[in-house]
């Protein structure tokens, strides 16, 4: 009798099956598929519903993005998404760990971005550890801009206690961007925006920090917010590893063209997948799907289907010391 053929352990796949995939990650989500991450309330269906459609996105791991507000209302939003991963293991599986945008920002008009200035000031290290027992000690990215007083102590205390520092939403000069490496910084918040439409030609912020070999850009590959030849110019300006990717989405992401809420604005998204502010051509986040970033940067840079994916899978997880679940 011919023995049945051996079946192989559970983790190896046969050798003739395609190979396994880990998920994406994604270090910035201010919110996905209607649903927004910023709203006060948040329940824990509109949060499961915005997992599962980001898991279908190919994306099992990713940051929630807190953005501009004030601290008190910051915390009660942190301490009401920990409340939610800690009574959904769903949630918690998905969600490794939160990224604050603010309110830490330069409150200059382009700079600021569709942030509110009203609540942006100097860092606080005392606001910080209160977000920060708020959000469970989960805060692992912070975006700031540091051309504010006392940045360089506050970057060298929270990097200090395992928070990685991004610099965006900036007009620091070269001796303040010099002092917040030297503290600790390590990253840029979506290279190339968050900046005025209007810049000086030669001394800029995105020329500023494109130039820092030290720190690792993350750009938004949608066509939109960098168009694909001013991607492709920025990505051969970073040494191999600095270059990352996010989509910055928010609720339009996985979504149909409408009108959805960003924190206390109300955004539109026409057939185009531009986000706007009613009436204005500033942008306010995409409408990127992860599962699309891998594609683009293989039409637009000329990467190889698996250097895509890793610059938007493993690379970044791997920033954070995450390890990513394979695929199903």
């Amino acid at each position: 009798m011919t023995p049945p053929p051996e079946t192989p352990p559970a983790d190896q796949a046969p050798a003739d099956a395609p190979p396994r995939r880990r998920s994406l990650f994604d270090v910035q989500i201010n919110g996905f598929a209607g649903i927004d991450f910023q709203q006060s309330q948040l329940s824990g269906p509109d949060l499961l519903h915005a997992i599962r459609a980001l898991a279908r996105a190919e994306t099992l791991r990713f940051f929630p993005t807190r953005i501009t507000d004030a601290v008190p209302s910051l915390a009660a939003k942190l301490e009401n998404l920990e409340m939610l991963c800690q009574a959904h293991p769903e949630a918690a599986e998905a969600i490794p760990g939160y990224h604050l945008e603010g309110p830490w920002l330069s409150p200059e008009p382009g700079f600021r971005g569709a942030h509110d200035p009203r609540f942006m000031g100097a860092p606080c290290l005392a606001d910080f550890r209160r977000l920060q027992a708020a959000a469970g000690g989960k805060i692992r990215l912070l975006t700031m801009a540091p051309e504010w007083p006392g940045s360089e102590d506050f970057i060298r205390a929270v990097t200090g206690e395992g928070v990685h520092v991004s610099l965006g939403h900036t007009d620091a000069q070269d001796r303040e961007i010099d002092r917040a490496i030297l503290a600790g910084a390590r990253f840029c918040t979506h290279l190339g925006n968050g900046v005025p439409a209007v810049l000086p030609r030669h001394d800029n912020i995105i020329q500023r920090l494109l130039a820092r070999d030290e720190l690792t850009a993350f750009f938004i590959p949608d066509g939109i917010h960098l168009p694909p030849a001013v991607l492709r110019n920025f990505h051969r300006a970073k040494p191999p590893g600095r270059a990352l990717f996010t989509t910055d989405a928010m609720a339009a992401a996985g979504a149909r063209p409408g009108r959805y809420r960003l924190a206390e604005l109300e955004l539109e998204v026409g057939p185009d997948r531009v986000v706007r502010l009613p009436g204005s051509p500033q942008f306010a986040g995409s409408a990127l799907r992860p599962d699309q970033m891998p594609q683009h940067l293989s039409d637009w840079l000329g990467l190889a289907p698996e250097a895509a994916r890793d610059a938007c899978s493993t690379a970044p997880a791997g920033a954070f010391g995450i390890t990513l679940p394979f695929l199903a």
